[in-house]
């Protein structure tokens, strides 16, 4: 069989032979369009916590022991709080009288009382420090910001009723506090009955100082970012300064076209047209021009009547020798006078430009500071506007209380005394919250893990992703080489039948003869299904020859167990027949194979040479199949040179490792290449 192969095989060096069979060109869209993409289904999802449920387990695992040892360690809450009857004070009807020209004709009424200046004089550092120092006889730990921060004095709505609450961890102590306080706020009413609205202005004034300081501070910085800026309306600066960039630029545009045909006429005075154009609006020029021409007519016609010699011509020659040079004076003056007019009006215009460019730079300058400088002024308007607010409105509650300070008297009950209970515990809610969040936090890891995945872990997603015809899937490869499960075994021989028998239908005319095996990376199993492809055809009674044309990185002899000496590259740099290249596999006697032989330095350029072509040729016409390993796309061009001489090209994707990435530009490679793709395998499923 061998020897009836070999001696139809051999590689001729005419050009003749390089002709190959035309292949037909599959034309068709291999990459889904935008927004064809299916949604992920319940199975996709399951598939996702398979893959990434490590991660979401030890996430939410970690995050739940966090929230446990947080709700474990927690000490047990206490409140406790009493309420005060704060009644408005009366007002004095005689006093009104002389504040209110008509309270003569109304009935004693009911001031308003300022609840929230109410607030924080019970809030303020006198009364509490009063308390906080009776405290710490049994609670040394209390101080003013301790007590403050768990202390909450508010109105109840827009009752008379003002309630005080306090939270701490040791019941004891909620307890102590709030009769302390409810002591000291009713011991505060009753001293100071008379005197309260009094306390409460010089409570005010006490404010007052500071804030008239930063008022006065905040004048002080606005009137120095006006000075320094000269910035004072944000929304006519902008204008103005617009206004005058544009009115200075028409300017320097103006100029410069004056200074443009001031350069073109100093320009023209070095010329002769100009200097004639120049000098022909000369009047004393033109009256020595006029002389000279003249002089000339009379020597001309003297000349018929007289010798060259006669006094006559001899006259009018001298005359004319004395006109000239005059003529020439008066024209370098004239020019003299005109180049340095010119002169000094492009120095002058220049000196314009200049001057205008620099006042518009420096204006555009302050336009792009405008920004800031706006944003700077206004946050300025604003602070001194709210400083402005919070004086007045002291100054206002002071005008107030020292009216009302000798006419009113405040009239305190404790309608609520001081009681205290446990916060209900929320561990349970804690546990609960705290393991949905955590479960929520950890998916949310596995599905952003996933979404920066570029790799494709299931059949479904390439056939969403990609719109080849997907020929078979391959089990891995691994576990058959194990040999530990057998109906793995059957898989991948049930497998590796379907996808030749794919291959022979996609068959046009006639049957796939020739075929190039290749992937986008490297390490995804090509190899391994071009060997067992060429097995399974094996079987089905072809003769197959597989050709390992991946002379980077060959492997076809390690898994044909055959030797490596000779192969491929020594068949087309040396004078080696076909015969000697090919190699028997051991055990089947269709099946043969060229090793990738010995190692060359530019596998690209011996791939591309005539001779690989004219091979090609022999070897497609000697068997019924020819299987090429190639070696990776990316990156390489030796597949792109091999694929348009076979019948197709069959591309191999490995589960859980080829980069969609990877792959949608080995497909756009292949389809500007316009080669004929048989189909995919995916491989390792």
């Amino acid at each position: 069989m061998m020897e009836n192969t070999s001696s139809r095989l051999s590689i001729s060096n005419t050009d003749e032979n390089l002709a190959i069979q035309s292949q037909p060109i599959v034309t068709q869209a291999l990459v889904l369009p935008e927004g064809q993409e299916n949604d992920l289904s319940l199975r996709d999802y399951f598939g996702i916590l398979k893959r990434r449920g490590l991660i979401i387990t030890g996430v939410t695992t970690a995050l739940m022991a966090g929230v446990v040892g947080m709700t474990m360690n927690q000490k047990p809450e206490y409140e406790g709080s009493f309420r005060l009857l704060v009644e408005p004070p009366v007002n004095n009807e005689n006093a009104l009288s002389s504040l209110t020209p008509t309270t003569e004709q109304q009935n004693p009424t009911e001031a308003k009382l300022d609840y929230e200046t109410q607030i924080q004089i019970l809030k303020s550092p006198k009364l509490i420090q009063e308390v906080v120092n009776q405290l710490q006889v049994s609670h040394p730990e209390i101080d003013y910001e301790t007590l403050t921060n768990s202390l909450t004095v508010a109105r109840l709505g827009e009752t008379k009723i003002i309630e005080t609450s306090y939270e701490s961890d040791n019941q004891q102590e909620v307890k102590d506090v709030l009769n302390k306080l409810a002591n000291t706020y009713l011991k505060y009413s009753r001293e100071q009955r008379q005197t309260k609205l009094r306390q409460g202005a010089q409570f005010v004034e006490a404010q007052l100082e500071p804030l008239q300081n930063r008022v006065t501070q905040l004048q002080k910085a606005q009137q120095i970012f006006r000075q320094q800026y000269g910035f004072y309306d944000p929304t006519t600066q902008s204008a103005e300064i617009t206004d005058q960039v544009k009115t200075i630029s028409d300017q320097r545009l103006a100029v410069d076209q004056e200074l443009a045909k001031a350069r073109t006429r100093l320009a023209n005075l070095q010329g002769q047209q100009g200097q004639l154009a120049i000098l022909k609006d000369a009047p004393a020029y033109q009256q020595l021009l006029i002389e000279l021409q003249q002089l000339d007519a009379k020597i001309a016609a003297e000349s018929a009547r007289f010798v060259e010699d006669s006094p006559t011509i001899l006259t009018l020659k001298d005359r004319r020798q004395n006109t000239l040079p005059l003529l020439q004076q008066e024209a370098k003056r004239v020019l003299g006078v005109a180049y340095a007019d010119a002169a000094n009006q492009v120095k002058t215009l220049e000196s314009q430009s200049q001057e205008l460019t620099k006042a518009e730079q420096q204006l555009r300058e302050k336009v792009d500071q405008l920004p800031t400088l706006t944003r700077q002024y206004n946050e300025l308007q604003r602070q001194l506007q709210a400083a402005t607010d919070s004086l007045n409105r002291f100054q206002a509650t002071r005008e107030t209380l020292q009216i009302q300070g000798s006419q009113t008297e405040l009239r305190w009950e404790l309608v609520q005394p001081p009681m205290t209970s446990a916060v209900p515990s929320n561990t349970e809610r804690n546990l609960i919250l705290g393991f949905v969040a955590s479960s929520l936090l950890g998916l949310g890891v596995g599905l952003l893990l996933e979404k920066l995945d570029d790799r494709y872990h299931t059949v479904d997603a390439v056939k969403d992703k990609v719109a080849l015809p997907l020929l078979a899937t391959i089990p891995t490869e691994s576990r058959v080489r194990r040999l530990r499960y057998p109906q793995d075994t059957g898989r991948f021989v049930e497998a590796m039948r379907v996808l030749h028998t794919n291959i022979q239908l996609l068959g046009n005319e006639g049957s796939i003869r020739s075929l190039v095996v290749s992937s986008s990376v490297a390490y995804e199993g090509k190899s391994t299904i071009a060997y067992h492809l060429a097995q399974t055809a094996t079987a089905m009674g072809l003769r197959v020859l597989l050709v390992d044309a991946d002379l980077r990185h060959p492997t076809v002899h390690y898994l044909c167990k055959i030797n490596n000496e000779r192969g491929l590259t020594d068949l087309l740099t040396t004078e080696m027949s076909i015969a000697d290249a090919i190699q028997q596999l051991p055990g089947e006697s269709q099946l043969s194979a060229i090793p990738a032989g010995s190692r060359v330095s530019d596998p690209t350029n011996l791939l591309s040479s005539r001779a690989m072509k004219r091979l090609m040729e022999q070897l497609h016409k000697a068997f019924d199949l020819v299987i090429y390993d190639t070696p990776q796309m990316d990156g390489l061009a030796d597949t792109s040179l091999l694929a348009p001489l076979a019948d197709g090209v069959l591309l191999v994707a490995r589960m859980h490792k080829t980069e969609r990435s990877s792959l949608m530009k080995t497909l756009d490679s292949l389809k500007i290449g316009r080669i004929n793709v048989l189909g995919l395998v995916v491989n390792g499923n």
